[in-house]
């Protein structure tokens, strides 16, 4: 028997007592933490307020998943309303199906009223916390593996993905490996998120130009895996409806990096109120800020108030004790020169 394959888990739900333990939740639950951690980071290091993404997690993740469900069943309705479908079935999230267009447009409608809430300028929030967001959709894919969704045609290979009987899309029963198109997304979103966060570090991004970018990226290698895929999905003119979805988004990306223009902002201290500067402004430089970003764990206008402090404090006193009384010298010899030695 070839055993060159990746095997797929044996299970995906355990069972705590009687609560349900899900493999899907908890890879979606590891995905949205993991992309909250490193927004948090990125919005702290351009001044943002502490802990301000939990307060747009609040909004951005509900948002995110109703959009995701939405999309995946506008995109195979007919599982759900078909002539052997369950209408009902479009509510069971944990069952697998989110589409990640869905997503993050609703998800970004949720970061915007987050942000106004906040006070939070959203094209600075949202190029600040961008990268994570394909973070989040790599590890959320694993949660494909678990349930044996979303892989590709049959492939008779070391790293294709062995699919169970009763996982196998119809006509595909006589098969048992396939393209694990799942690990695929996963490894691209991964490369996504290195792309974007490399490209930010040098040009500064600003404007959304950040979200541009992971949006045509992202678009591509959805353009490509999609057609490797064999879960039905509704199609038009030879081309299944998300790789249509991922040619214009990535038109309309491309579009957008090419004639938006802006830079990365940061916010600044004035008056005890944040404001935004550009990220090479003298107010910036002043705040503490070094190359667009500021020191791990300051603030805005820490570091300034810290020279500032240290600059007024007047020099203590030197105490009479610590006095070195001068040395004698050739010209004044010290008392008791000159006299006699007393041996007695």
């Amino acid at each position: 028997m070839d055993l060159a394959y990746i095997p797929s888990p044996s299970e995906s739900v355990w069972h705590l007592g009687p609560i349900p333990i899900r493999a899907y939740a908890l890879c979606l639950i590891a995905g949205i933490v993991a992309a909250c951690w490193i927004a948090e980071a990125r919005m702290r290091s351009r001044g943002a307020p502490k802990w301000a993404v939990l307060d747009l997690a609040v909004w951005a993740v509900p948002f995110g998943i109703v959009g995701a469900r939405l999309y995946h069943v506008f995109s195979s309705p007919d599982a759900y309303f078909g002539p052997d479908g369950d209408p009902w079935k479009a509510l069971a999230v944990w069952e697998g199906g989110l589409g990640i267009p869905g997503a993050v447009a609703l998800g970004a409608v949720g970061v915007w009223l987050g942000c106004r809430q906040l006070k939070l300028p959203f094209a600075l929030t949202a190029d600040a916390i961008v990268p994570g967001i394909p973070v989040g959709q790599a590890i959320g894919r694993l949660g494909n593996w678990f349930n044996q969704e979303l892989y590709g045609k049959p492939l008779d290979t070391w790293w294709a993905v062995s699919i169970d009987f009763d996982h196998r899309v119809a006509g595909y029963a006589q098969y048992g490996t396939f393209h694990p198109t799942f690990l695929y997304e996963l490894l691209w979103n991964v490369g996504v998120a290195l792309a974007v966060l490399l490209a930010d570090r040098k040009a500064k991004f600003g404007a959304g130009r950040a979200v541009a970018l992971y949006v045509a990226l992202y678009g591509i290698g959805r353009f490509w895996i999609e057609g490797l895929r064999i879960d039905p999905a509704e199609d038009f003119a030879g081309l299944r409806l998300n790789q249509w979805m991922s040619v214009i988004v990535v038109v309309l990306a491309v579009a957008y990096l090419i004639f938006a223009r802006g830079t990365r902002q940061v916010f600044v201290l004035d008056g005890g109120e944040r404001v935004t500067v550009d990220w090479d402004s003298a107010e910036a430089t002043t705040a503490g800020y070094v190359n667009g970003a500021l020191p791990k764990g300051t603030e805005p206008g820490e570091i300034e108030s810290a020279a500032q402090e240290a600059e007024d404090e007047p020099e203590p006193d030197r105490p009479e004790d610590d006095v070195i009384p001068d040395e004698p010298t050739a010209e004044e010899p010290s008392a008791g020169a000159g006299k006699p030695r007393d041996d007695s």
